[in-house]
């Protein structure tokens, strides 16, 4: 379902991997629309998949009765896509993950989404907000911040 209001638009979709295919084609719809560059709109296509997969996975355990919120709230210069889910948030600690540990298989390749969010996009949080569950927010520029 969508549903606009101002400046933003809304989404809900199911915790089933596959479906954050419609958030991130809708974020990049909206940064066309917006007047972003190409290569912009490729990093945030990717972030919003990486955090609507986290949230699917992590935040609702996969169970398909519970919905993932993305909120996508725009500006003259930026778009900010919040993304909602019903769990507790990251742990406190999350570590960089290690490259080549990783290539080598000395460590999981799993992992590396909120690295690669933070990489990807001008600002990216996790917030934890019970009862209700938690959210990533990532903000993209039209033009990249140096």
């Amino acid at each position: 379902m969508i549903e606009k209001t101002g400046n933003s638009i809304e989404l809900r979709l199911p915790s089933r991997l596959g479906y954050e295919k419609v958030a991130m084609n809708t974020a990049a719809s909206v940064a066309k629309l917006m007047g972003f560059a190409e290569d912009r709109i490729e990093d945030l296509r990717t972030a919003v998949a990486e955090a609507c997969i986290n949230a699917m996975e992590h935040g609702n355990q996969l169970d398909e009765t519970l919905n993932v919120g993305v909120v996508l709230s725009m500006d003259e210069t930026s778009l900010e896509v919040k993304v909602l889910d019903t769990g507790t948030g990251p742990p406190s600690h999350v570590h960089t993950p290690d490259i080549d540990k990783k290539m080598h298989g000395e460590e999981a390749s799993r992992g590396m989404g909120m690295f690669l969010i933070q990489a990807l996009v001008d600002e990216a949080e996790w917030v934890s907000s019970p009862p209700s569950g938690s959210y990533a927010r990532l903000v993209i520029r039209m033009r990249k911040a140096e």
